[in-house]
C-alpha cells in the first residue's frame, strides 16, 4: 500500500510540474497571437487556471508549509512566490498584447490598468519570494551570491514598480488628454519623458536578469541545484543581461524596431526564469517533505 501511494504521490507530482512548466508557454503563445478576447470569455478560464495553478504548487511541494522544519517552510514559500507573477500573468492570453493605437488605449482603459496592477502585483511578489529565498541560503556557501542577487532585485523592483506605474496611470492619462482635446501629436515633453523611462526599463530589467543569475549562482553553490540547470539559468540570464546592458551600444538602426532588446523586454519575460526556478524549488521542497514523511 505504501508503494502504491508513494506512485501515485510522484505521478501527481509529475503532472503537476508539468502543467506549471507549459503555462509561460501557452500564455506567451496566445498573448502574442491572440487579440479583442471578451472578458466574459477569458476571465472564468483564467480564474479556473489560477486554482490549477494553485493546486499543482500544493502537490509538487507536498503540502510543506505543514512541514515541522521552518527552512522547509521558506523553501516552500520563496518557491511559491516566485511562481505568483506568473498566476496573474496568465490572464495575459486572453487580454493579448497591448493596443496599437491612443483610442484604442482610451477604449479599454480599465483593462490596461488591470494589465498594469498585476505586473506590478508580479513584482512585488518576485522581490518577497528572493527575500525568503535569500533567507534560506544565507547560512550556506551562495550566501554571498544570494546577497549580490537581493540587492540587485531589490533594486530592479524599485524601478520596475515605477516604470509600470508609468504606463498604469501616467501615459494612460496623456492618451485620453490627447484624445478628448483631438491632438494630432502628443506633447513635446513626452519624447524625454518616454527617452528617460527607456533608461530607467533597460537599468530595471539588466538587474533583474542579473539578478536572476546571481541567485542560480547560490543555489548552485548551496547544493540546491544541478550544475547543468544551474548553467542553463545563468547562461541565459546573463546572455539577456549583456543584450539588454550594451543597449547604448547598438547603432540606431538596429534598435529601432526594438530588436535585439524586445523580446527581452516584455515587462512578462524577466520573470520567466525566476518562475522556473520556483517549480525547481517546489519540488525540492516536496521532495524533502516527502522524504521526512517516510523516514518516520
Amino acid at each position: 500500500m505504501k508503494v502504491y501511494s508513494m506512485h501515485n504521490q510522484k505521478l501527481h507530482r509529475n503532472i503537476s510540474q508539468a502543467y506549471l512548466s507549459i503555462v509561460p508557454i501557452i500564455v506567451a503563445a496566445l498573448g502574442f497571437t491572440v487579440n479583442n478576447v471578451s472578458y466574459h470569455t477569458y476571465l472564468p478560464i483564467w480564474i479556473a487556471n489560477v486554482f490549477l495553478m494553485l493546486a499543482a504548487s500544493w502537490i509538487l511541494s507536498s503540502g510543506n508549509i505543514a512541514a515541522s522544519d521552518n527552512d522547509k517552510k521558506y523553501l516552500m514559500v520563496s518557491g511559491f512566490l516566485l511562481i505568483v507573477p506568473w498566476i496573474f500573468y496568465s490572464i495575459f492570453a486572453g487580454m493579448g498584447s497591448p493596443p496599437e493605437t491612443y483610442a484604442a488605449w482610451v477604449s479599454n482603459a480599465f483593462e490596461q490598468q488591470v494589465r498594469y496592477a498585476f505586473l506590478i502585483t508580479g513584482g512585488v511578489a518576485l522581490l518577497f519570494g528572493f527575500a525568503v529565498l535569500r533567507e534560506c541560503i544565507k547560512n550556506s556557501n551562495g550566501a554571498i551570491f544570494a546577497l549580490i542577487g537581493f540587492t540587485a532585485i531589490a533594486l530592479a523592483m524599485t524601478l520596475y514598480i515605477l516604470d509600470m506605474s508609468y504606463w498604469h496611470s501616467f501615459l494612460l492619462e496623456t492618451f485620453k488628454t490627447k484624445e478628448a482635446v483631438s491632438l494630432n501629436k502628443l506633447p513635446e515633453w513626452h519624447k524625454p519623458l518616454q527617452k528617460l523611462f527607456l533608461v530607467i526599463s533597460i537599468v530595471e530589467v539588466s538587474l533583474t536578469y542579473l539578478a536572476t543569475a546571481a541567485f542560480a549562482t547560490a543555489l548552485n553553490s548551496a547544493g540546491w541545484f544541478k550544475n547543468g540547470a544551474s548553467r542553463v539559468y545563468i547562461a541565459i540570464s546573463l546572455l539577456a543581461f549583456i543584450v539588454v546592458a550594451l543597449f547604448g551600444f547598438y547603432p540606431e538602426s538596429v534598435t529601432a524596431n526594438g530588436f535585439p532588446l524586445y523580446p527581452f523586454m516584455i515587462p512578462a519575460i524577466p520573470f520567466v526564469m525566476p518562475y522556473f526556478m520556483g517549480i525547481n524549488l517546489l519540488k525540492r521542497a516536496g521532495n524533502l517533505r516527502l522524504k521526512e514523511y517516510h523516514e518516520k
